[in-house]
């Protein structure tokens, strides 16, 4: 397991697309800030940065989600890894792992990023900074838990375009908005029980219930990956 993981940190080092995704993220980002420091306000860090979070868990998440998650499939290299004797839930587990630290990493630095592009633009609220940090959290939780969830489709259908499409609809909350709106109705609390929910709960703290569900959605999440990339069969 830690070698399968060491390799997959290795290999996700050494793509230069990540490095150039990133940069060009930051990049982006920066220049849509500067185009608007001319109207920042006092609330305008905390402001912003929640649309700026808002769209991590897509444009941030979904990217390494691709690297990590599907990239194998268009490689062919999980034939490869499952032909050379590697456990199947070995692989399952040693991908999320790995999309759990390159997210900590990602959203850990999201916040300091924030704050330095603001301070360059002579806006600063070192105030803001720990709501900033419960906001990257909370889309820290839902990236990791929409990997998961869209994870069963990759280990169960083994088809990169379906994959990332079902990732990203999780991230944009078009799932759970149709979801919400069609089940809200007959169970008005349904809603607080989705991803989004469920997070939101756990960054107001003091409840171990929403802290159970995630852990839930999870560990049922990576069994069925798990369990349908044992049904499936692999083409050699």
């Amino acid at each position: 397991m830690l070698k399968l993981i060491h390799g997959e940190i290795y290999r996700l080092l050494h793509k230069k697309s990540v490095y150039i995704y990133f940069c060009s993220l930051a990049v982006g980002y920066f220049l849509l800030a500067f185009i608007r420091s001319g109207g920042f306000r006092e609330g305008s860090i905390l402001n912003d940065a929640m649309n700026f979070f808002f769209f991590l868990p897509a444009l941030a998440g979904g990217f390494l989600f691709s690297a990590i998650y599907t990239d194998d499939l268009t490689s062919k290299n999980l034939t490869m890894l499952v032909g050379f004797g590697i456990n199947k839930a070995k692989i399952a587990a040693a991908k999320y792992i790995l999309m759990l630290f390159s997210c900590i990493v990602v959203f850990g630095l999201a916040p300091v990023f924030h704050f330095a592009v603001y301070a360059a633009l002579g806006c600063t609220a070192a105030g803001a900074l720990t709501a900033v940090y419960m906001l990257s959290l909370k889309y820290l939780l839902m990236s990791l838990a929409f990997a998961a969830l869209s994870g069963v489709a990759v280990y169960g259908l083994q088809r990169v375009t379906f994959s990332i499409v079902l990732y990203i609809l999780f991230a944009f909350n078009i799932i759970g908005g149709l979801l919400a709106t069609a089940i809200t109705p007959f169970a008005p609390n349904f809603a607080a029980h989705l991803i989004s929910g469920v997070t939101d709960r756990i960054i107001l703290g003091g409840q171990v219930a929403p802290v159970i569900e995630y852990t839930l959605y999870t560990a049922i999440a990576l069994i069925l990956s798990v369990a349908a990339f044992y049904k499936k069969e692999m083409e050699f």
